[in-house]
């Protein structure tokens, strides 16, 4: 992706849709449990404050990213989570403010940038595009985990796409957090779109294939519904092997989230 303006654009069309969800929200409201274990619908938003903070640093200030990252793998397993529950311990209105303000300054940072410019991250390294991409996923993962504990049910849009194409390319990375060899072959992808349309990836003669609806390929790559509870469909073992490790998101392994047939709750889930 040469240009990212359409992803920055969609990041910020993303943003405003979870904004007005916790906009009005109650003090009360704010400290519901949210399916993540252990996070609130406050945790989730302080959370993505931390993330944006972390991406304009990342862009603008490498040393001082650099010290974030030290922090990421001398405690790898609790650093997002650290995070999350210090920005929560804040009063709402602070807490909602400084996700804010957090996110309009890395929109603009993100509309400055270079195109072709390559910022540290705690995965591989971000283009400008890959950076917002992945801004887009994480507020949209996480806004499903609110409109969920609020009883909403979000309308999925074409915005999907670029969850899509990152679930796509991040399948190596996948099998490499599991300690697995990538597979040698590409994999034909075809996701139908909220809109109908049908979005390809991979050649067509490919031998491993994932069919399905777009929205089921995202929710599955962000690990926020289960292998068992998705339209999707694996023609040949590696791919099949993929649909269930899928990981857009930097970091470990994520834990994912238990088939809705199971009444135990769900482990905490992550999407940076």
């Amino acid at each position: 992706m040469a240009d990212p303006t359409p992803v920055i654009d969609d990041l910020r069309a993303e943003s405003d849709e979870l904004d007005r969800l916790v906009a009005e929200l109650t003090p009360d409201q704010w400290r519901l449990p949210t399916p993540a274990a252990g996070w609130t619908i406050a945790h989730q938003i302080a959370h993505l404050a931390w993330t944006d903070r972390s991406a304009r640093l990342a862009m603008t200030d490498q040393a001082a990213f650099s010290r974030e990252l030290e922090k990421a793998m001398a405690a790898p397993g609790d650093f997002v989570d650290n995070g999350a529950r210090d920005g929560a311990e804040r009063p709402p209105e602070r807490l909602l403010g400084g996700w804010r303000a957090e996110r309009e300054a890395l929109e603009k940072v993100l509309r400055t940038a270079p195109e072709r410019g390559r910022f540290p991250w705690y995965g591989p390294p971000m283009s400008t595009a890959s950076m917002a991409t992945a801004r887009l996923m994480e507020t949209w993962a996480h806004g499903l985990d609110v409109a969920g504990t609020l009883g909403v049910t979000p309308v999925p849009t074409d915005r999907l796409r670029h969850i899509a194409r990152l679930g796509v390319r991040t399948r190596d990375f996948a099998f490499g957090v599991h300690g697995l060899g990538a597979p040698f072959e590409e994999f034909r992808v075809e996701l139908t779109a909220p809109s109908g349309d049908l979005w390809t990836y991979g050649p067509e003669d490919a031998d491993q294939r994932i069919t399905g609806p777009a929205l089921d390929f995202c929710l599955l790559v962000t690990q926020r519904a289960h292998r068992s509870d998705l339209a999707l469909n694996a023609e040949g073992p590696e791919a099949e092997q993929w649909l269930g490790i899928a990981q857009a998101f930097a970091g470990p392994p994520g834990g994912g989230r238990p088939p809705k047939s199971q009444a135990a709750g769900p482990p905490a889930g992550e999407a940076g």
